[in-house]
């Protein structure tokens, strides 16, 4: 299938981690240039650097999205040296486990600028663009746990649930403009997150990280991890000319995990 994403240029924030360097790949071996931002700059470029080696188009970009003074000067230099972005991917760092009560104030604000302001500040610095082009993507990813909320996930389960009603509301206001505006949801895919995760669970219960990676799969209708590169994927056929219809949705890529309905 042509995703007609060629030659596009894509932002995917967070790209150097194991979300975002799968969904730069797949953005990349579609086609698209990839900027390849992240406030790691060396994970960045080791990503950029792979996609370079397999025949893509790919350029890192350290940023620290909680600066949110920072943002326009990024996109700035973006465009000055490769363009106008067409296709957003806004993926952020997630916050350590918590539980929802006993968080201090000045936590919480922390991760809302790091995880929710920076994200609806640089699509607003992108979005006048794309309208313009009457053509343009916005891709958010979060996290299972705003429609099912996560035990222990306290911080993130609040805030990236935020994003689901931006995502909702925007969507609405622009599709009239030829840009669609959408969530993925990753179930529990074979990440470094991941990995950091169930060894905290095999921590607090007091159970080998083997026997904690095993219930969790044996919880998954599929019965496994899924591969990051099923999740990016899935973020580039959003992307895509054939995902045109498609906009104020919430897309969850799972193996069948996520309860609700």
């Amino acid at each position: 299938m042509d995703l007609g994403i060629d030659g596009k240029l894509a932002l995917v924030t967070g790209g150097g981690g194991g979300l975002g360097g799968a969904i730069a790949a797949s953005l990349a071996r579609e086609g698209a240039r990839v900027v390849v931002a992240d406030v790691n700059e060396a994970a960045a470029e080791q990503v950029a650097g792979a996609i370079r080696k397999a025949g893509g188009d790919a350029h890192a970009l350290q940023w620290d999205l909680a600066d949110l003074d920072a943002a326009s000067a990024r996109v700035a230099h973006i465009q000055a040296h490769w363009g106008a972005v067409q296709i957003l991917v806004n993926n952020t760092g997630g916050p350590p486990p918590t539980l929802a009560q006993g968080v201090s104030a000045q936590a919480w604000m922390q991760y809302f600028q790091s995880m929710v302001s920076s994200v609806i500040g640089l699509t607003d610095l992108l979005l006048p663009g794309m309208r313009a082009a009457g053509w343009g993507r916005v891709i958010t990813s979060t996290s299972s746990g705003v429609v099912a909320p996560i035990p222990n996930l306290g911080i993130s389960n609040t805030l990236r649930a935020a994003l689901l009603g931006w995502s909702k509301t925007l969507s609405r206001e622009v599709a009239g403009d030829g840009v669609t505006v959408n969530v993925v949801l990753p179930g529990r895919i074979a990440t470094r997150r991941i990995e950091q995760l169930d060894q905290a669970r095999a921590e607090r219960e007091g159970r080998a990280v083997a026997e904690v990676v095993n219930a969790s799969a044996g919880t998954i209708p599929a019965g496994r991890y899924g591969r990051p590169q099923e999740y990016g994927d899935t973020v580039a056929f959003l992307a895509g000319e054939p995902a045109s219809y498609i906009t104020g949705s919430i897309v969850r890529v799972d193996g069948g995990l996520i309860p609700s309905i």
